[in-house]
């Protein structure tokens, strides 16, 4: 009998994976606070979950042409569906739409998230070992 890591481990791998990236875009909205015209953006959990769930399903998403001139998108990664502009609560005069206290809170959040799937994984590979060493 062999053991499945996918199984086992379930999504929380890849919710470790979307919170690691989250810090990462959210740190990169810190530190363009002070940029002119720089867009916040955010990682939308939710659309990260339904897409996963769907690749899990086996469903892919394809394409139609209505025409044959139509250029085939076949093969085309497309953006990260996830990844979406934040709307400003109080819009600044230089276009920036990154709100500090905002992205510290989110970014706050995320951290203490991200420590829990930490800590869960943690405990489903302690699991895992208990497991294979017959305990």
């Amino acid at each position: 009998m062999s053991i499945s890591f996918e199984s086992a481990l379930g999504i929380h791998e890849k919710a470790l994976n979307f919170r690691a990236q989250r810090a990462e875009v959210l740190a990169n909205n810190i530190a363009n606070a002070d940029t002119p015209h720089y867009q916040a953006r955010d990682l939308d959990f939710a659309s990260v979950l339904a897409e996963q769930n769907e690749r899990a399903q086996g469903k892919q998403i394809s394409l139609n042409r209505t025409s044959s001139q139509h250029i085939p998108a076949d093969g085309l990664e497309l953006a990260d569906p996830a990844l979406r502009f934040r709307t400003p609560f109080h819009p600044s005069i230089d276009q920036n739409t990154v709100d500090m206290q905002q992205e510290q809170s989110n970014y706050t959040e995320n951290a203490v998230q991200f420590q829990a799937s930490f800590t869960l994984l943690n405990s489903k590979f302690k699991g895992l070992v208990s497991a294979l060493r017959g305990e």
